[in-house]
């Protein structure tokens, strides 16, 4: 798929965020200005304090900036309010994370099931919808198991599949492979590839590895909260 830069996913101009630490202001993102097509996947890179992942969550709608307008789909989520706010998260958003953050009680399918709790949707299709994600990436044989009986790769894939079932406009991914190892962080490195070249899917994620970053089609680098880079 090839993203449409007229029309960005995300359009990111003037973002300034600062926290509060020990009475002092600390900046954090400074000025942050950048477009992110539909249909892209972009890697936000950089050390420790760089900034990039209180950038992925000020997109996610985590966070809200101090100054900037950040606009999702066409929509400045920066104007909502908290309500509002974790009802567009539950839209639009799918969430990774580098330590999967499943419900060590439920099986597989009922924690790729859960966000569809929320939804209107009766129990028949939750039931569809949760099987389909499940099968997209390579778990239709795993769906009642928990996830103490499934390898590290395994889980990811099952939080991949939780993320899907909304088909959101945005996947955000923290360190997806950072607690994996080479083989199964390759797996889920192609995974995501699938992801976003079949499904058109739009992809931000942080990393600090530039293995992982290779995956994507675009390097953003962030030092010190000042954008450096950004390479295709």
């Amino acid at each position: 798929m090839t993203p449409d830069v007229t029309q960005p996913a995300v359009a990111i101009s003037n973002l300034v965020k600062s926290y509060v630490r020990g009475g002092e202001t600390v900046p954090v993102l400074v000025d942050i200005t950048l477009d992110i097509a539909a249909g892209e996947f972009v890697a936000l890179m950089g050390p420790s304090g760089s900034g990039k992942s209180t950038l992925l969550n000020l997109i996610a709608g985590i966070d809200k900036p101090d100054a900037g307008r950040l606009e999702v789909d066409g929509r400045d989520i920066t104007t909502l309010d908290e309500g509002a706010l974790a009802a567009w998260r539950a839209a639009h958003v799918g969430f990774i994370f580098q330590f999967y953050n499943l419900i060590p009680v439920l099986t597989a399918f009922e924690n790729v099931e859960l966000p569809l709790l929320l939804t209107s949707l009766s129990a028949a299709e939750r039931r569809e919808h949760a099987a389909s994600a499940l099968a997209i990436v390579g778990l239709a044989d795993r769906a009642e198991h928990y996830p103490s009986e499934l390898s590290g790769g395994q889980q990811q894939r099952v939080a991949i599949a939780r993320a899907l079932i909304t088909d959101p406009t945005l996947i955000v991914a923290d360190e997806p492979t950072g607690d994996l190892d080479r083989k199964s962080a390759e797996d889920i490195l192609r995974l995501m590839g699938r992801l976003n070249r079949e499904l058109g899917k739009t992809i931000v994620m942080v990393t600090h590895d530039p293995h992982a970053a290779a995956a994507a089609s675009r390097i953003v680098q962030l030092e010190k909260g000042v954008l450096r880079a950004a390479a295709g």
